[in-house]
């Protein structure tokens, strides 16, 4: 029988070691600096001023974290009974600068507050002035406060409350043709915060304002770049404070974890640091566990358990070979807090990705995380730092990319606009880039591994992670480019980049098609979305799996605005006249704008005639996703499913009547079509005009309204089609083409195995079916019975396939009523083509207008924008199987 003789060490409390001050940091001050009068839990002063007094001599302990002992009974002193020397401390205080201070901040914030309004509703880029013309109708305005990052809403402070309340009176404001929403600025209790108890700013980098001078100072683009690393990266003071904070934790966690290893990760070591970045640490506990082992099988033999060591009597409550993450985590964070001086603020968030142990280290400032199943991420890291050791451009290339993704929102925090870029895509991204030059400057991970030795071999939860681990033993890339070159270079490459259809792999140095990855029956596919980016070694890990289809839009349409400065000559050269340039002008926020003009009102310009159908994965359902995957060209396949949902939309839902173009009719490329155009030029004209008098145009289609279906387009069949002209001009429902086009166009059959990647019609739209539709649908859906099948469900947002059906149809019966049928609303050319390969695949659909007499063509365009691609990805996915 085994007997324990257990000694129970008191728990060890280093002192904190003496960490040498750094000027880059912003100074810490000590929690209890000030007293903490006014309370936001509402105590009393003096209790406060007791419990900052008692703060100040020590607190709960030490270098141990307050949070982890019982804390000491405070008396229980009310307001009416004061000690004398609180009472003394307390009105000292209220005759002190900073209580005047805080008081009269206080009484300014509570007047703004009382005397602004909040607007919104107003026009993408409203100036202050315009919004200033329109408010002081009611009064003197003091000042207005705009939303900077999204420019969407406003403070309007008047200088009275009688014109607050004049403004507020009236019943309706419009300002530029938009209804602005107005009402009484919200009020919020006030928290004021001295600034050197302000937290860290979140931004890690310095503003444009500090690098503008110094950057344009340089001689060059390159020299540049070269003093962002200066800038940016740490110094020798930093490095060592972070060596120190590593060791100390090193050495408290080897007395309680034996033979375990602190290794740090991430930007810390591969290279690419930034001032006050996290302190990422991997805990290493596979010697521990062949450590908790030995002891257990010698305790075992002997029949004598000894814990003399304060490691033992943690490790006989866990076994590390059985035990969750959660539970190891839930240990670590017990030893941060209670025996590693100066860390305060630890929590262990398990339920991530990766579950961490968040920590901060007080007296250097530093915020961290430990992990302990993370080697993919400390292989990430050496690989990372391999690639910088065998190109010195790399560095400053993804510096200089990383601050111009962050100036223009694209990386960082979202500041609501939407999902954004990490840092670590972001590098993998310029190593892509840099790997496919017409000579690479980085190989592929591939060859790397090729070039790997005997003791570079390694294999991670079945990934092989090989490759050199000297970068010194390779040889140099013959690659001679500039860096001002590679980062033009880097633009022009992602801003023809195709996203969406694309899947780009470092291992194979190329971008692979993403139906590769739509049949993996391992289970290891990665996940797919608008951009994907496979980590080096995890290949099922999309490491930009976050982004949504604005996100790739706007990172590629940044991408294009850049490459266009990047061949200016502010750009490429000093500026004589002492004004900004080069990386400046690039990283200005307000330099280009990728979020698109609004246009003129009244004008549409052939550009804006363009509606772009995208390709989306996730539209598209589990059949149709394996007949992409077994098809050699996605793209033509993809296009004959939408040219087919398209003519669906037009004819089934919106009633109009569609003719197949003739070949010798029809464009090659849209950018032919727009030139046609702009010259005056177009063959649509030369076709058969329409019949205006159509004997059974007055009688009622019952075709959505009985349930039919779109037809169904199979590319394996030529005589399948999803509407023939033929047949649709020929039905007793639909208008016919006149006796000199019937047969031209009966023989001209839609068959989207055979457009090439582009084709045209001849339309007629009969009804005004835009104007009153949302009444109508309105309509529609409240006289429709309660009880609904799944399918009718769908109907209920609005956007169902049927629903819009019998929209139109309820508009065109309304129309037939009042006997306006006589006359085609408006004749049009629709243009089909499918784009990829150098930029995002996608269907271009380009409507002109043949025969507008009463003007409509501009209404029904702006209703197709978003109607159009909206109900073609519904059928997409509802209706093609």
């Amino acid at each position: 029988m085994l007997t324990r003789r257990r000694s129970v060490p008191a728990v060890p409390v280093r002192e904190a070691p003496f960490f040498p001050p750094v000027s880059r940091f912003p100074p810490h001050s000590d929690p209890g600096e000030t007293p903490p009068v006014e309370r936001e839990n509402g105590e009393s002063p003096a209790r406060a001023q007791i419990k900052f007094n008692f703060e100040r001599r020590g607190g709960y302990g030490g270098g141990v974290d307050s949070g982890s002992r019982d804390p000491l009974p405070i008396p229980n002193i009310t307001p009416q009974q004061p000690t004398p020397q609180s009472g003394a401390s307390l009105e000292d205080h209220k005759k002190g600068k900073k209580h005047q201070k805080l008081c009269s901040i206080r009484e300014t914030r509570k007047v703004q507050e009382e005397h602004s309004l909040f607007v919104s509703g107003f026009q993408h880029g409203t100036s202050e002035l315009e919004i200033t013309d329109h408010f002081q109708r009611f009064g003197p305005v003091s000042s207005i406060i705009m939303d900077k990052n999204q420019g969407v809403y406003a403070f309007v402070e008047y200088g009275s409350i009688e014109s607050l309340q004049s403004a507020l009176a009236e019943p309706e404001h419009i300002m530029n043709g938009k209804r602005l929403k107005v009402k009484p600025r919200e009020k919020k209790e006030f928290k004021y915060t001295p600034k050197k108890k302000q937290a860290p700013s979140n931004s890690l980098l310095p503003s444009l304002e500090l690098l503008s001078p110094v950057l344009c100072q340089a001689n060059d683009v390159d020299e540049q770049m070269e003093k962002l690393v200066q800038l940016f990266g740490f110094s020798e003071s930093e490095e060592r404070l972070r060596e120190l904070v590593i060791s100390l934790i090193q050495e408290v966690f080897s007395e309680f974890f034996p033979e375990c290893k602190i290794i740090p990760f991430g930007s810390t070591v591969n290279g690419f640091n930034i001032h006050c970045c996290d302190l990422d640490l991997f805990l290493d506990l596979e010697h521990t566990k062949i450590f908790q082992a030995k002891s257990k099988g010698s305790n075992e033999q002997t029949g004598v358990i000894e814990d003399t060591q304060s490691e033992d009597s943690i490790l006989s409550d866990i076994d590390l070979e059985t035990a969750s993450e959660a539970e190891v985590l839930e240990l670590v964070a017990m030893v941060l807090r209670k025996c590693v001086p100066g860390v305060h603020k630890v929590q262990a968030v398990t339920t991530a990705r990766r579950p961490v142990v968040k920590f901060i280290h007080k007296d250097s400032g530093l915020h961290g995380d430990i992990s302990v199943n993370n080697r993919l991420a400390v292989r990430n890291t050496s690989f990372l730092k391999l690639c910088s050791a065998l190109d010195k451009r790399l560095r400053p290339l993804v510096y200089a990319v990383r601050y111009w993704a962050k100036q223009k929102h694209l990386a960082g925090q979202s500041s609501g606009r939407g999902p954004t870029l990490n840092n670590y895509a972001l590098t993998l991204l310029v190593i892509f880039f840099l790997q496919n030059r017409e000579i690479p400057v980085i190989p592929s991970v591939n060859h790397l591994k090729e070039l790997a030795g005997e003791g570079d071999q390694c294999i991670i939860e079945g990934w092989d992670c090989s490759f050199p681990s000297d970068a010194s033993t390779l040889p140099p890339s013959k690659n001679c480019e500039s860096l001002c070159t590679l980062l033009s270079e880097f633009f022009n490459f992602y801003g023809q980049f195709d996203f969406v259809s694309s899947v780009i792999c470092l291992r194979d140095r190329k971008a692979l098609p993403v139906t590769a990855f739509l049949s993996n029956k391992e289970g290891k596919s990665p996940r797919l979305g608008p951009v994907n980016i496979l980590d080096p070694f995890e290949l099922c890990h999309n490491v930009a799996a976050n982004l949504n289809e604005r996100s790739e839009q706007r990172f590629r349409k940044q991408c294009l605005e850049a490459a266009k400065y990047c061949r200016s000559l502010q750009y490429q050269r000093k500026s004589a006249k002492g004004k900004v340039w080069g990386l400046v002008r690039l990283f200005n926020e307000d330099s280009v704008s990728a979020e698109g003009s609004p246009g003129v009102p009244g004008e549409v310009s052939q550009e804006r005639m363009v509606i772009d159908i995208p390709f989306k994965l996730a539209s598209l359902s589990e059949e149709t996703r394996k007949k992409l995957c077994n098809s050699d060209d996605f793209r033509q396949l993809w296009f004959g499913w939408v040219s087919a949902a398209v003519l669906s939309v037009l004819e089934d839902m919106l009633k109009c009547t569609c003719c197949i173009t003739p070949a010798a009719l029809q464009y090659s490329t849209t950018a032919e079509h727009c030139a046609k155009l702009e010259a005056g030029e177009d063959p649509h004209t030369q076709l058969p005009e329409l019949s205006t008098r159509v004997a059974d145009h007055n009688e009622p289609s019952d075709e959505v309204l009985d349930g039919k279906n779109p037809p169904e387009v199979n590319s394996n069949e030529s005589d399948t089609t999803a509407s023939m002209a033929g047949e649709s001009l020929n039905s007793s429902k639909r208008h016919r083409c006149s006796d000199g086009g019937a047969s031209s166009c009966k023989k001209l059959r839609f068959e989207p195995e055979n457009m090439a990647g582009n084709a045209s019609w001849y339309c007629t739209l009969w009804h005004k079916v835009w104007a009153g539709r949302r009444k109508m649908r309105r309509d529609i859906l409240r006289g429709l019975k309660a009880s609904r099948t799944d399918e009718n469900d769908d109907d209920n947002d609005g956007g169902g396939i049927d629903l819009e059906a019998r929209v139109s149809e309820a508009i065109a019966q309304q129309e037939r009523a009042s006997g306006n049928t006589s006359e085609p609303v408006l004749n049009f050319t629709l243009h089909l083509e499918v784009v990829g390969g150098t930029e995002s695949t996608r269907t271009l659909a380009v409507i002109t207008p043949v025969q507008d007499a009463s003007g409509l063509f501009q209404d029904f365009f702006h209703f197709l924008q978003l109607f159009l691609p909206k109900m073609t990805e519904k059928l997409l996915e509802k209706k093609i199987k």
